[in-house]
Formats: structure tokens, C-alpha cells, sequence
């Protein structure tokens, strides 16, 4: 009998390998909001063209989740990555080079197919190559890059667009790909492929039913929750856009290899830390804007200082993730989880109260740094608790399914946000009141400070609230019943054997 894949590879140069890229992605999810000027200026574009920049990369990201976690498992997640890495690299390329609005929209477009191809393979190999029991230290890192990602990106577009300009935002992904790129094929094993039939009906109801859904909440604030165009309007694609999707649910139960295989779902920690991680996507996107804009609006910061408040955040999260991480291997995840989600709402609170007009910028330090505790109680434990029982034949599909759920979080998070943010804008100053220097982080006058300070302090209480979500779904987990808890069988089709063990680590080609 073989060793399995954990017993024979050499986990931890290949995790650290796969986190360079998913660092590079995850941070070009951010970058771009910090450039929003400096595009318009140099491309001669409106700011509608510019938020594209950003829209276009989420929804070739968002979209294709379900279908590259599935390609991971057929093809192994080692190729599928590699060529995500290429595709995101070139790309990148294509986004600095761009010399019109329309090209950099579509090299966006592009690099976020890439990223989409590479993001369920890095939490894939984890569980593939990790036995359960020791997978705690291992999402601890993969959590911390999550979140600590996220925050750079503004901080880094600052730096770098203030002193080499915008294409650099792009071009600085050339030497990181490269080099993550020749870690992944020295320190990544083959890992064995499963041959599953591709359901290819199910993919085109997913892609439409998806792609029309996130669009429409995407943009739904851009259009005024109104007519897109002739008798199309957001409404009209979001219920298309359900109805099609309730279609690709039934269908999936009938597949004989659905893209989501239900016994994913049979398991309860990975449905609860489902719908945890989409709290914690809403939770992410959605805090950042009310922050940065009163930072930069009603307190005159440029877009680098305002990018640096989050600093104790992105610190404490890299440090203490792997601390957490480590101890979630000997305990409960789930009191983890339910003490960061819990800390979480009581550091969005503490937002909210300090953010009024005279106060000390300083002050806002103290609930950055809860924000980076309760970050590393939140990544690491609902990946270990989403992942333990995932059979090895399924960890792409789960993948996939966890990262498209946080993903839709996220976009669900920016837009809601953005109307909370224009609703209270308009009780505090009025119809329109600011909202056009709030976009473009223009300080505003002295008369309108208290009213733009109350509008972002009463907008960071509506992730505060969500969060809460967070604390009830986190106490629904079951606790780990140790290494047997990994059931190999589970989500198995029914009628289908046991098999005997075979060679995990096998070559890809």
C-alpha cells in the first residue's frame, strides 16, 4: 500500500510557493481602488469607465469559480495553476502597456480569468497534501494572506503610483509571477488527477446564471437600482439571473457529475462555513470604503497615509494567523471563529464612534488592531473547519464552491455599502450632498464635515451588523471528532465502492 500524498510530499515549501501568487492576486483585488485619479487622468476616462477596471476583474474572477476548482480535479490543481499563473502574468503585461480605457478593461478581464484558475487550487492542495489533524497551522497561513492581501493593496497602489505611476500597479506582477512560477514547479508535487466528466449544460447555467447576478449587484448602484437599457433593468437581471441558477440547482441533482456535488453540502461544517466566509467576504469589502473615504474626505489624508491606518490590521493578522493557527489543531475551531466574528463587531463599533469630525487620526490605530486579532481568529478556522472532511476527490469542487461563496460576499458587500453610503450622505447633506467628492476623495469643505463624519460613521455600522451574522453561523459548528473526522467516502456517488488506496503523487502529464 502507498503512502498518501501528505506522508510523501514536502507540505510547507509547497504551500509557501503557492501563496505568492495567491498574495499577487488577492492584492490585485484592491490595488486599482487607490489608482481611481490617477486612471482617469492618464487614459483621459470617466470615472463610470474607471470602476470597470475594477468590475471587470471581479467578474471574470467571481464567475468561473465552481468550473476552475472542478478543472484542479481533473487536470491537477499543480497545471491548472501554473497556467492561471501565465495567463494572470501576461495579463498583468497587457494592463501596464494599455494606452486606452478600453484595453485595460479588457487585460482586467483577463487577468481575472487567471486568478480565477489559480485560487481553488491553493486551498485544494492544502487539503490534499495536509492530513486534517495538521491542517490547522496551514489554513492559518492561507487565512493570513487572505486577509492581510486585501489591505496591502491600497497601501502598495499609494507608493507606487505616487512615485513611479500608475502602469507599476501592473508591471510590479512580472518578477513576483516569475518567481512564483518557478517555486510552484520545484516545490509542488504532481498530485493525482481524478478523471470526472465534465457536465457541460450545468456549466452554462452556472456561467449565465452567475455572470448576470453578479453584474447586476455590481452595478446595481451605478444605474440607480433602474433601467440598464431599453426594458432591461438591474431587477430583471437578478431574478433572470436567480431563475437560471434555480435551474442549475435541479439539474445538478440529476447530474451524474455535477459541478456541485451535494455531498458537500451533507456535511454541516462545510455549509456553515459557507455561509460564515460570505459574511466575511460582505464584511471585508464593505468596511473599507466608509474608512478610506473618511480618512481621505473629511480628515484630508492622501490615499497612501489614509492606506496606512490599516497597518496594525495587516500586522497583527500575519503575525497572530499562524499563532492561531497552530493552537486550532489542538481545540475547536469553531470558539475561534466565534471570538473573531465577536471581536469583529465590537472593533466596527469602535470605528464608528471614532470616526466624528476633531478627533486624533491615532485613535482609529486602536480598532485597526482588533480588526487584525479578530482576522486571525476568522481565515484560518473556517477553512479547517470547510476543508476537514472533504474527500480528496472533491477538494477542488469544495474549493471552488467556498471561494466563489466568499467572492460573492464580497461583491454583495461593495454594493450594498455603496447605497447605505449614498442613503446617508443624502439624510446628513442632502440629496447628492458630497457623494461626487466622496468618489473622488476630494476634501470637503469645513460646514459639510460633521455631515459627511455621521454618514461614514453610521455606514460602518451595516457591516458591524452583518457580522453578528457571522457570530450566530460560527456557533452552528460541530466540533472536529479528530483525524478519523476526515471520511474519504464522504459526497462519494451512491453505489460506488470503496476503493483501494492508489500513488497520490503521479505526474500531471
Amino acid at each position: 500500500m502507498t503512502a498518501p500524498a501528505f506522508a510523501t510530499a514536502r507540505p510547507w515549501p509547497a504551500l509557501w510557493s503557492l501563496v505568492i501568487g495567491f498574495f499577487m492576486i488577492l492584492v490585485d483585488s484592491t490595488i486599482v481602488s487607490i489608482a481611481t485619479p490617477a486612471l482617469m487622468r492618464g487614459l483621459n476616462a470617466g470615472i463610470s469607465a474607471v470602476v470597470w477596471v475594477t468590475s471587470a476583474y471581479l467578474l471574470a474572477y467571481a464567475v468561473p469559480l465552481l468550473i476552475t476548482g472542478r478543472l484542479g480535479d481533473r487536470y491537477g490543481p499543480k497545471r491548472v495553476y501554473l497556467v492561471g499563473l501565465t495567463v494572470f502574468t501576461f495579463a498583468s503585461a497587457a494592463c501596464g502597456l494599455s494606452d486606452t480605457i478600453e484595453m485595460l478593461i479588457a487585460a482586467r478581464a483577463v487577468q481575472g480569468l487567471g486568478a480565477s484558475m489559480m485560487t481553488p487550487q491553493t486551498m485544494a492542495v492544502i487539503t490534499r497534501i495536509f492530513p486534517p489533524d495538521k491542517r490547522g497551522p496551514a489554513m492559518g497561513l492561507w487565512g493570513a494572506v487572505a486577509g492581510v492581501a486585501s489591505l496591502v493593496g491600497p497601501v502598495l497602489g499609494g507608493v507606487l503610483i505616487d512615485t513611479l505611476g500608475w502602469e507599476w500597479i501592473f508591471f510590479i506582477n512580472l518578477p513576483v509571477g516569475v518567481i512564483g512560477f518557478i517555486a510552484v514547479v520545484r516545490n509542488v508535487p504532481s498530485l493525482e488527477r481524478h478523471h470526472h466528466r465534465f457536465d457541460w449544460l450545468g456549466v452554462a447555467l452556472n456561467v449565465v446564471g452567475m455572470f448576470l447576478i453578479v453584474f447586476a449587484i455590481q452595478e446595481g448602484q451605478t444605474y440607480d437600482w433602474g433601467t440598464i437599457v431599453g426594458p432591461v433593468s438591474v431587477w430583471s437581471l437578478i431574478i433572470v439571473g436567480a431563475v437560471v441558477l434555480a435551474f442549475f440547482a435541479v439539474f445538478q441533482s440529476r447530474a451524474a457529475e455535477p459541478l456541485v456535488p451535494p455531498g458537500l453540502f451533507r456535511d454541516r461544517n462545510f455549509s456553515v462555513a459557507n455561509g460564515a466566509i460570505l459574511v466575511m467576504g460582505f464584511l471585508i469589502t464593505s468596511m473599507m470604503f466608509p474608512m478610506t473615504l473618511f480618512a481621505q474626505t473629511a480628515r484630508g489624508l492622501t490615499p497612501t497615509q489614509a492606506a496606512l491606518l490599516s497597518l496594525p490590521l495587516a500586522v497583527i493578522t500575519g503575525g497572530l494567523a499562524p499563532v492561531i493557527g497552530k493552537l486550532i489543531d489542538r481545540g475547536d475551531p469553531k470558539w475561534f471563529a466565534v471570538a473573531g466574528f465577536s471581536l469583529m463587531v465590537a472593533s466596527l463599533v469602535v470605528y464608528a464612534w471614532f470616526m466624528r469630525p476633531g478627533i486624533s487620526i491615532l485613535w482609529l490605530l486602536i480598532p485597526s488592531g482588533m480588526l487584525g486579532a479578530a482576522n486571525a481568529c476568522i481565515w484560518g478556522p473556517l477553512s479547517v473547519s470547510a476543508t476537514r472532511n472533504l474527500p480528496m476527490h472533491r477538494a477542488g469542487a469544495g474549493a471552488g464552491v467556498y471561494n466563489t461563496t466568499r467572492q460573492i460576499g464580497a461583491v454583495l458587500g461593495s454594493a450594498a455599502v455603496a447605497a447605505f453610503m449614498e442613503a446617508r450622505l443624502s439624510a446628513q447633506l442632502g440629496a447628492g450632498g458630497g457623494s461626487g467628492m466622496a468618489m473622488m476623495g476630494t476634501r470637503i469643505p469645513a460646514p459639510l464635515e460633521q455631515g459627511f463624519s455621521t454618514a461614514m460613521s453610521q455606514s460602518m455600522l451595516l457591516p458591524a451588523g452583518v457580522a453578528v451574522l457571522g457570530v450566530f453561523a460560527c456557533l452552528l459548528l460541530v466540533p472536529p471528532q479528530g483525524p478519523s473526522a476526515a471520511r474519504v467516502d464522504a459526497g462519494r456517488p451512491r453505489g460506488i465502492e470503496p476503493q483501494p488506496p492508489t500513488d497520490p503523487i503521479q505526474q500531471e502529464g
